[in-house]
């Protein structure tokens, strides 16, 4: 796409939601919807936007950071009272076909998380919002 020096093409060097919003915008896949939390520990503050999403119809969203090195893909939000607040997380590396929901789980690929515990609190993080552009998600971002 011309955005990576010559070097970078069949290296084993990572990309970020930056980079992978701009591949599904070049290959026009789904719409990636950039946000950017400064600091972990804000990612509280963007529970109702990712519940949104979600209830919008809106797909997984790709999760990179700066300390936390591990990717991670969301696939929904769970708000429970007061503050406690969940986070189906899928790892995406994995490949393959799963007999069933369950072995993905027993093995760790795709699991509930607490927020608090599942990103590190000083460590910037990427988001990538996927849709398909309905107007019923749109709204819901907006």
């Amino acid at each position: 796409m011309g955005d990576k020096p010559l070097g970078f093409r069949g290296s084993r060097s990572w990309i970020g939601c930056v980079e992978a919003s701009l591949c599904l915008d070049h290959f026009r896949g789904p719409q990636g919807r950039l946000c950017h939390i400064p600091r972990g520990e804000g990612l509280l503050g963007e529970l109702e936007r990712l519940y949104s999403h979600f209830a919008g119809g809106g797909g997984p969203v790709m999760v990179g950071g700066d300390a936390d090195a591990q990717s991670k893909a969301l696939l929904g939000v769970c708000l429970g009272s007061g503050t406690e607040a969940y986070v189906l997380i899928l790892d995406p590396h994995f490949w393959g076909m799963a007999k069933n929901p369950s072995e993905l789980q027993a093995a760790g690929w795709v699991g509930w998380r607490e927020v608090g515990t599942a990103f590190d609190r000083n460590s910037f993080y990427n988001l990538c919002l996927t849709s398909c552009n309905s107007p019923k998600q749109q709204h819901a971002l907006d």
